[in-house]
């Protein structure tokens, strides 16, 4: 391959990253002022302990505490003691390495460039469209209901479903659970999203990003937020960034064994009136081994629509966002290329 080639010549099945190129074409590489720092610096992330949230009200009262004041100052925190097994995390972990070893024709039954889809394995973001590519393999599939949606996901490798599937149930509760703690630190209570969130999205982002020969030059994903209530990621290793929105520099999300990462996503910002931020991040790469990040997303349904918490609004506090559902960010997605700085949340403030 020449390496003026566009990007529409690195489709699903061809791409430098599956086929694991010595360099990285043209259509991989970055503006110079975007590149990433090889030694980054370390964010600090607040660390949460889960589990005190059911020791008790003097403890509760605390978590909340922490979890909004991590919501309103990054948008991002870090939870230990969350429930989830050790063997849970690790099967889902394995078997998400173990579908990307798989030989291509088999990824491929799930090729599609159509964002809509419910189950779909590509690259970049929208294959072979978007200007930049990025170093990134991707299987996405909804989750919830789970007995809706397991049959559409992969059959191999044979403990997919199985893995997979018992991880996405566990971090399902776990989301709700996190909801509730996150609308009580709004003075909403506990129960102010409950049956919308019961009735709720859940999409699994399997996210794999090879080994790359020029990881200076290229990412694994661009500056981003989430248009989530809330994305809970669970990573092999290092590679997840976030914007200090303070100094305007990036920073490496440090990992600890077991931890869970937690983002606020644009429609929580939506529901907050701005309160708390959706946090913007990226995806770095490395030269030596792979990555595996898996990234669920929880919204309300499909055409729900988020609005601005009516407790949240006054004379001092105007409102400051349009409502907007899921199906709104996927619409947004497929007419627009992240990659040039496009933001879904942007679309939704209010000009007062």
């Amino acid at each position: 391959m020449e390496k003026e080639e566009s990007s529409s010549s690195f489709s699903t099945g061809k791409s430098a990253q599956e086929g694991a190129l010595p360099y990285v074409p043209d259509c991989y590489v970055i503006p110079s002022s975007h590149r990433p720092n090889m030694a980054p610096e370390a964010a600090y992330v607040p660390i949460i302990d889960f589990g005190r949230l059911n020791e008790g009200r003097e403890q509760r009262s605390m978590v909340i505490k922490e979890i909004g004041n991590a919501c309103s100052r990054l948008g991002f925190f870090q939870i230990v003691n969350h429930g989830i097994c050790q063997s849970i995390l690790d099967g889902a972990l394995s078997t998400a390495f173990d579908f990307f070893k798989l030989p291509s024709e088999e990824k491929m039954k799930f090729m599609s460039g159509d964002v809509h889809r419910p189950v779909r394995y590509s690259t970049s973001l929208k294959d072979g469209i978007d200007e930049i590519q990025f170093w990134r393999v991707i299987l996405k599939h909804y989750a919830h209901p789970l007995d809706h949606w397991i049959d559409f996901w992969p059959k191999n490798p044979p403990n997919y479903r199985e893995n997979m599937g018992k991880y996405c149930t566990e971090e399902r509760k776990l989301a709700l659970e996190l909801m509730s703690a996150i609308t009580e630190s709004l003075g909403l209570g506990p129960k102010y999203l409950v049956n919308k969130m019961d009735e709720g999205m859940q999409v699994m982002a399997v996210n794999c990003y090879p080994p790359c020969p020029q990881p200076d030059i290229s990412l694994g994903l661009p500056p981003h937020s989430d248009y989530t209530c809330l994305t809970i990621v669970l990573q092999s290793s290092p590679g997840l960034e976030i914007l200090d929105t303070e100094d305007g520099s990036w920073k490496m999300v440090p990992k600890m064994q077991s931890s869970l990462q937690v983002h606020v996503g644009d429609h929580l910002e939506v529901l907050s009136n701005g309160r708390y931020k959706s946090v913007v991040h990226r995806a770095i790469l490395n030269r030596g081994s792979t990555r595996i990040s898996l990234a669920s997303l929880h919204s309300l349904g499909m055409d729900e629509k988020m609005e601005t918490a009516k407790e949240l609004v006054d004379e001092k506090n105007p409102k400051g966002y349009k409502e907007s559902s899921f199906r709104d960010f996927l619409n947004f997605l497929s007419k627009n290329d992240l990659a040039e700085g496009k933001s879904f949340i942007d679309t939704l403030k209010i000009k007062n």
